[in-house]
């Protein structure tokens, strides 16, 4: 989780009199977990034992609340994140919502968006009900039948907004999450007229078919069993008995397990291996995986949203997602850039040559002469070298602490451009001593003079040299990290488009089951309905690939911060060679 783990749920959307807001404890939190997050959440009626499924999933008895009495205990979102049970380096993030269909609250309207935040966070989404999934539990789900409403997948335009909005229907099955029904006291017989006993998936299957029929009765019937078909790409059922004596039910959360009836337990730990075995990792609009600090700001955007009075919209959050990602890698580059420049040290290897071993081997070279010079220094201020045969002395010395400065380690990148800086700054006091000494003739100090000529000429050389190599070093460590920072972002979008194929193809394979189910079902005229959906989701299937949201967003950025620091320490370079 990359930070200390949560020891309780902390609320993370506030609902304050009707008013949704964002904790902003919560929302710091998730900043700091830079893992990817497996995101489940609960809704269902109030009074119906959501929390304890919760509390399960965490591995605690107790935790998000449950309450003992018909007045809800959950307001507003809560969150609990935790180490994934079974998925290293992830983090499950629990959401347990406020009871929908509060008596105390009596707004419906804000119940839909509680129900719509959870279907734009999950990556699982279990509805928890009481008793038997029949046409009044349906009808108390009719928040689904809300979604197209509440949500959309693109963008408006002002041309062709209706096109967008049937587009948009379609499109759901791509982006929202499985879908669970968990079934609460569950007291009667898995069987089914004609049918005999049925698995309880089967059991749900048969509670969402249709009726035939383009009356207004029917339709009204159809609807949120419609939805529930279209909308979610998986859907799974449990249903649990009783989990203990009556007088026991109301503290549930403080029994011990003994008290707890064996066959109540069973569901509950097949409930809770399931969701840690194939609930997802939260993914945005083309299949781009979610770690908890994009996740804050996912639940921060679309909070903010509603709270506007707009319409979340999957497509803008990508597009916000990008930036802000974007946003926050240039700023973690230029951290790593410049603490790398403060940090490296002068007998660090040449392929991580910055500003500051130059300045580091500079010094270190200074000082190095200096010290072997401080001999020499000291004869020079006795006049030990304006004696007849001084600068034959003055000569050995000097040749002396080149050959003592040229095996000495370490001395990085601007050991020859200093002693070349020593040897011209020595070649004046040489001269000098030189043309005093009274043991050499005329001609034999032309000759010595040519000498100190060719050796500082060749010292230069050898600078020069060095700088060269200095710069092609460097340049070829920044040709490869260039090419390293492109290879990663093609292998990041090959993954984009990895991910959107198989986004595609399981929208393309839940509606492929669901007209065969309604071909069967005898439903025709539904099931051809179905053919344009298809064929738009394998026409998007087709075109994938081609552009995508972090392609347009992203690699402007790279190449333009890429062109930067290269320009910037190119400059650098290029400036310290000509001084």
């Amino acid at each position: 989780m990359c930070r200390d783990p949560m020891p309780e749920p902390i609320c993370m959307v506030e609902n304050v009199n009707g008013s949704l807001h964002v904790n902003t404890g919560a929302i710091e939190y998730l900043y700091g977990i830079n893992q990817p997050v497996v995101v489940v959440s609960v809704v269902g009626l109030y009074r119906t034992g959501k929390s304890y499924l919760m509390n399960r999933l965490a591995g605690k008895q107790t935790g998000f609340a449950l309450g003992s009495t018909i007045e809800s205990k959950t307001k507003g979102i809560w969150m609990w994140c935790v180490p994934h049970p079974s998925k290293a380096e992830h983090t499950l993030v629990l959401l347990d919502t406020e009871g929908l269909g509060d008596v105390d609250k009596g707004d419906s309207k804000n119940d839909a968006w509680i129900f719509c935040l959870a279907v734009l966070f999950s990556s699982t989404l279990v509805y928890n009900s009481r008793g038997t999934i029949d046409n009044t539990a349906l009808e108390k789900l009719h928040y689904v039948t809300e979604l197209a409403e509440h949500i959309r997948i693109k963008s408006p335009s002002p041309a062709g907004a209706e096109d967008e909005e049937e587009q948009d229907d379609s499109q759901f099955v791509q982006f929202f999450p499985n879908f669970i029904w968990t079934v609460r006291d569950f007291v009667l017989e898995l069987v089914i007229e004609k049918r005999g006993q049925v698995t309880e998936d089967e059991y749900l299957d048969f509670a969402l078919q249709l009726k035939k029929g383009m009356g207004k009765k029917q339709s009204s019937y159809n609807l949120p069993r419609q939805c529930i078909r279209s909308y979610f790409p998986t859907r799974k059922c449990f249903v649990f008995p009783l989990p203990a004596s009556q007088e026991n039910m109301a503290r549930l959360e403080s029994l011990d397990e003994r008290d707890i009836w064996p066959d109540f337990l069973k569901v509950t730990q097949r409930f809770c291996d399931y969701i840690f075995k194939e609930s997802n990792v939260k993914t945005l609009k083309g299949g781009h995986k979610v770690t908890g600090r994009m996740f804050g700001h996912l639940v921060k955007l679309y909070v903010d949203t509603i709270c506007s009075g707009k319409v979340p919209c999957l497509e803008n959050a990508v597009v916000a997602m990008a930036q802000i990602e974007n946003q926050a890698a240039v700023q973690e580059g230029l951290k790593v850039y410049q603490s790398g420049m403060e940090k490296e040290a002068v007998d660090k290897h040449y392929a991580v040559l910055l500003h500051e071993n130059i300045e580091v081997s500079e010094k270190k070279c200074q000082e190095l002469l200096s010290d072997l010079h401080e001999e020499m220094n000291k004869n020079l201020q006795q006049g030990v070298y304006t004696k007849p045969g001084g600068y034959e002395l003055y000569c050995r010395h000097r040749d002396s602490i080149i050959t003592q400065y040229h095996i000495q380690p370490n001395k990085g990148v601007k050991a020859e451009d200093v002693l070349e800086e020593f040897l011209r700054a020595r070649n004046v006091e040489a001269n000098s001593i030189l043309q005093t000494d009274k043991k050499m003739t005329e001609n034999e100090k032309k000759i010595q003079e040519e000498r100190e000529k060719a050796a500082l000429i060749e010292q230069q050389k050898k600078a020069a040299e060095e700088k060269q190599m200095e710069m092609a070093q460097v340049m070829q460590v920044e040709k490869e990290s260039h090419q390293e920072r492109l290879q990663q972002m093609k292998e990041k979008f090959e993954e984009e488009k990895r991910l959107q194929q198989e986004e595609l193809n399981k929208a393309v394979e839940s509606k492929l089951a669901e007209q065969k189910d309604l071909l069967e079902k005898g439903f025709k005229e539904k099931a051809k309905l179905l053919d344009q959906e298809i064929e738009q989701l394998k026409k998007e299937k087709e075109s994938s690939g081609s552009g995508s949201i972090f392609k347009d967003y992203v690699m402007p950025i790279v190449h333009a911060a890429t062109d930067i620091f290269s320009t910037f320490l190119q400059y650098k370079l290029m400036r310290k060679a000509m001084l």
